[in-house]
Parts: C-alpha cells; sequence; structure tokens
C-alpha cells in the first residue's frame, strides 16, 4: 500500500487515512455499460426492489464464486491487495447507490450536515458524506428500526469487490482502461470531479447495475483493517478484530487518482469511531428478517 499523505481532524484527532489526499471539513439515469471481452457470462444480478423510503433501491447480488484481490501482473498494484484468494458470496442485495443526503434526513430527522458548516457538494441526490463508520451505525439501528422486513448492514469487504467485480476480473468493472475519456464514462475522480461530490447514478453502472462503485465517495464496510488477505474470510464474512481501530473503505473518490479507484484497491481510516471526511461515504447491503 502506498502511504501518499496523513491528515488529521478536528473532530478526530488522531485519525488517519490510508491513500491519496483527504481534506478534513472545510470549504439521468444511466445505462449499463456496452457488453465487452470483461463482461461477466455466468451471473447476472436479479430484480431491483425499492427500500423503505424514495430513492432507495436494491438490487439482488447472485450466489457466487471470485478471486478476490489483484494478481501480481496488476498494473499499479499495492501490496495488500494479495494473495488473491477464492471467495464465495451467497446472495444478498445492495443498494444500487451510495445513502444520499435526502435518505439520511429521512431517516435521522436532521439536516445532513447539522455538524458541519462546509461541504463539497449538498443536494438530495448527493451522497452523504462527512459520515464515521458509527455514525453509518447509527443510521442502520434507525432504519432497522422503521422496517421490520428487512435486516440492513454495511456490506463486508469481500461483498464489496464482489459486487463492484460484477463478474469481471480486470483492473475495473469496465476494463483495464485508465484513459480520461474511459473513466469519464463510470468515475468521478480527481480528474473530472473539479474537486466536488456529484450526485448518484450519474455516470455507467456496472454489469450489475450498480452506480458509483468506483470514484465519488469511499464506502465503509463492516471489516476491520489486516495488512493483507492471509488468513481472512473465503465465505463473504467480514473480518472483525476485537479492539482494532481502523475500518476499512473501498472504491476511491472525487478527490483520487485513477489508480486508487480500482476494484482491487484497499483503504483503510483509523478511529473510525470519530473520523468523518468529505469523501467518505456509504452503502448499504440488506437481507430479508
Amino acid at each position: 500500500m502506498n502511504f501518499l499523505l496523513i491528515l488529521t481532524i478536528l473532530l478526530a484527532p488522531a485519525s488517519v487515512y490510508n491513500g491519496k489526499q483527504l481534506i478534513p471539513d472545510e470549504m439521468s439515469t444511466s445505462i449499463p455499460p456496452e457488453p465487452s471481452a470483461s463482461a461477466p457470462i455466468e451471473l447476472s444480478a436479479g430484480s431491483v426492489s425499492s427500500g423503505p423510503f424514495s430513492g432507495m433501491e436494491f438490487v439482488t447480488i447472485p450466489s457466487g464464486t471470485f478471486m478476490m484481490g489483484s494478481p501480481g501482473s496488476e498494473d499499479d498494484r499495492c501490496k495488500d491487495e494479495g494473495p488473491d484468494h477464492s471467495v464465495s458470496i451467497s446472495s444478498f442485495e445492495l443498494m444500487t447507490t451510495e445513502v444520499t443526503q435526502g435518505i439520511w434526513e429521512a431517516v435521522m430527522g436532521e439536516s445532513a450536515f447539522i455538524h458541519h458548516e462546509m461541504v463539497r457538494g449538498a443536494g438530495d441526490n448527493y451522497p452523504m458524506y462527512n459520515v464515521s463508520w458509527n455514525d453509518c451505525q447509527e443510521f442502520i439501528a434507525k432504519l432497522n428500526a422503521l422496517d421490520s422486513s428487512y435486516m440492513y448492514r454495511l456490506p463486508s469487504e469481500s461483498e464489496w469487490e464482489y459486487a463492484c467485480r460484477a463478474g469481471t476480473t480486470t483492473r475495473f468493472y469496465w476494463g483495464d482502461s485508465d484513459s480520461e475519456s474511459t473513466m469519464n464514462q463510470y468515475c468521478w475522480y480527481s480528474s473530472n470531479s473539479n474537486s466536488s461530490n456529484h450526485p448518484v447514478a450519474l455516470k455507467q453502472a456496472n454489469f450489475w447495475g450498480l452506480y458509483d462503485m468506483s470514484g465519488n465517495v469511499w464506502e465503509w464496510c463492516e471489516d476491520t483493517w489486516p495488512s493483507d488477505y492471509s488468513g481472512t474470510p473465503t465465505d463473504g464474512r467480514a473480518l472483525v478484530f476485537s479492539g482494532a481501530s481502523s475500518r476499512i473503505t473501498r472504491g476511491g473518490s472525487w478527490n483520487d487518482s485513477a489508480k486508487l479507484c480500482r476494484s482491487a484497491y484497499r483503504n483503510y481510516c483509523s478511529d473510525y469511531e470519530v473520523s468523518q471526511f468529505l469523501n467518505i461515504g456509504f452503502r448499504l447491503a440488506r437481507s430479508v428478517r
């Protein structure tokens, strides 16, 4: 892993984020990609169903087995992306977009930025950000109390990567190209974001109908951070160490270069209980109760 910059923020003075620069508090419907050589040929996602609030949609992710991590030959590979290994995933539902500010306000009953005076993109269809891992858990607890039909949670890291890849084995879910013209079709990142978050689902989705799995905001996962995949679960469960100070985020963001938006790229945030950043949000998984 390339440790490019460490930042501290007032809300979490000891917090450390691994990866491209993070900034502390300051400041149309798309179509799936055209079939290509990297398109999945065996698995397809199930139907899309609505959540309890407007704007919440979930797609059924099929059961399957995939190679998690990156091979040694992958361009821009980091050591913590290995060893690449087989993981079996049971079917679950995943939100087609990040949790938006409008959904946050509907569930929490408060302004999305009650604790933050400066923002990088605001509106009902913008992703919710400036949220710690613990903030996400508070949101999930309230949502679970409101909806008796489903159990909501953060995805495990392996579930997240499996859904992101959507059956592909390339650097990105659209292929290997990180040219600006290609990235612009799928991803908000440092070269096209104008240093801001953007409304969800404006870029093309992956083959399973998931938007913004690369770029826009990093997404919290359930797992605590291991330095590599040695001894990690191979059945889709989250890896949780008692007393760990760091939780995993995936996907890259508007503030990151193309290589940090690869499907295999991993990051973590320390002091996850309180760490809040302008480019970290979250997406929900759920299952029938």
